[in-house]
């Protein structure tokens, strides 16, 4: 896609398609347009794709499906959702087909990511964005899903959900956030759970702050490995006024460093109204404390920028999650650690 097509569509594009997609509203997202897919209803049919790791288990789409029925919905497997080529889920092109037939199928009304693993980023020129832009719906997954969402509302306007994959727990707390924010297209505000787990005070879910006070702009982000791998393709949105939510896991404190490295050199960083991380598992400094910690990185990379941002935001490879729309807009209290939606994701 050339640059003067990329632009039109960030900033234009999508109200163009609504000329012709009446059914689907679209919302100003600061310069952005972002076009948001219908709502979830009973007995909705959702398609599951398995578009970056190959699968381990097989039961573990049975226990998808079971999930979705447990919503209310229908599911439907991908052609390709067994296939294996090394340590992807099959052939580049036959993920990208199961992808592109649900966007295009109107008889499905969401496509859910089984797992993640790592792939998707190899799809991206694969990915029909003519049919997508056509057939907006709902895509939620998160880790190496990063790759889809973010470069399909790059490419597209479309908004896309870092939630819950099909192999998630889908525990109350999870499953009571998707429907908020996918049934009942609810503007919600995210706040970590409260509670002190029979301890004298809370530990888990704790806010950090890296720089007070609030923000709002369109959310934005995802996985950082992922994310980072992204920088220099022509598969990013604008991140200028975004909200930049990333998490991770089991990376060590150096590549952490690396990869907001990263994000500072290409410019990114230094875009953002906003910063949040949500849950970097198993990221600590390691035994002899011999590494910076993960809050003297976030400090050294993310306090210079001035901007409102914390540290503990309940998203990322965690039990208990947000469902996070990107291309919406919201509002973000670094002192409180919350996220509020301006407005429902859906119509």
């Amino acid at each position: 896609m050339s640059l003067t097509r990329r632009h039109m569509l960030q900033l234009g594009g999508a109200a163009i398609a609504a000329t012709t997609i009446s059914p689907f509203a679209e919302s100003a997202v600061g310069e952005h347009q972002a076009v948001k897919p219908k709502r979830l209803k009973e007995g909705d049919l959702v398609g599951f794709v398995n578009p970056a790791g190959a699968m381990f288990n097989p039961d573990g789409a049975e226990i998808a499906r079971e999930a979705m029925a447990a919503l209310g919905l229908r599911a439907v497997f991908g052609d390709h959702l067994f296939d294996r080529y090394g340590y992807l889920a099959g052939r580049d092109e036959d993920r990208a087909a199961d992808v592109n037939r649900f966007f295009a199928d109107p008889k499905v009304s969401a496509v859910l990511a089984l797992r993640g693993g790592w792939g998707c980023n190899r799809l991206l020129p694969l990915l029909d964005y003519d049919a997508i832009r056509k057939n907006p719906k709902i895509l939620m997954g998160m880790s190496d899903i990063t790759g889809l969402l973010v470069g399909i509302t790059a490419e597209t306007g479309l908004v896309t959900f870092y939630g819950p994959t099909g192999g998630s727990s889908w525990s109350e707390f999870t499953t009571d956030n998707a429907r908020r924010v996918l049934f009942d297209g609810e503007a919600i505000a995210m706040s970590n759970k409260v509670g002190t787990d029979d301890r004298l005070v809370q530990v888990k879910n704790r806010v950090q702050t890296i720089n007070g006070g609030t923000a709002r702009g369109p959310l934005l982000g995802g996985n950082l490995t992922v994310l980072t791998a992204m920088m220099g393709s022509d598969y990013l949105p604008d991140f200028d006024g975004s909200i930049l939510f990333v998490e991770d896991l089991n990376e060590d404190i150096y590549r952490v460093d690396r990869m907001l490295t990263q994000l500072s050199l290409a410019g990114v960083l230094g875009k953002v109204g906003g910063f949040v991380f949500g849950d970097c598992k198993n990221c600590d400094p390691g035994n002899g404390y011999g590494s910076l910690t993960l809050m003297e990185v976030l400090a050294d990379h993310i306090g210079p920028l001035g901007v409102p941002a914390w540290y503990g935001s309940m998203i990322g490879h965690i039990a208990d999650k947000f469902t996070v729309p990107l291309g919406v807009r919201a509002e973000i209290d670094a002192d409180a650690g919350t996220i509020r939606l301006l407005e429902p994701a859906v119509v």
